[in-house]
């Protein structure tokens, strides 16, 4: 992974790849996938910059969402603008 960054006003995470691939994967799946309340708020977002594997997104209220890069290439959303 190359950046991650938060897109508030489409509530959805940008992640970029060094090979110039670009996918938007929606908040919500994230939060379903990790188990997380859906009144938490975003504090921030942090690559993993050691080993550039994946990203956390912590919340609020103490929890931590930890997304892959496999999470997110392997299964990109159906109606993804970017990965056409």
């Amino acid at each position: 992974m190359k950046n991650v960054s938060y897109r508030q006003w489409e509530d959805a995470f940008e992640v970029e790849f060094d090979d110039g691939l670009s996918f938007l994967e929606p908040h919500r799946t994230i939060q379903k996938a990790n188990k997380i309340s859906s009144k938490a708020l975003i504090e921030r977002v942090e690559l993993d910059d050691e080993l550039r594997h994946g990203f956390f997104v912590h919340y609020n209220n103490g929890q931590v969402a930890e997304v892959s890069w496999g999470f997110i290439r392997e299964h990109p959303p159906k109606n993804c603008r970017q990965c056409k």
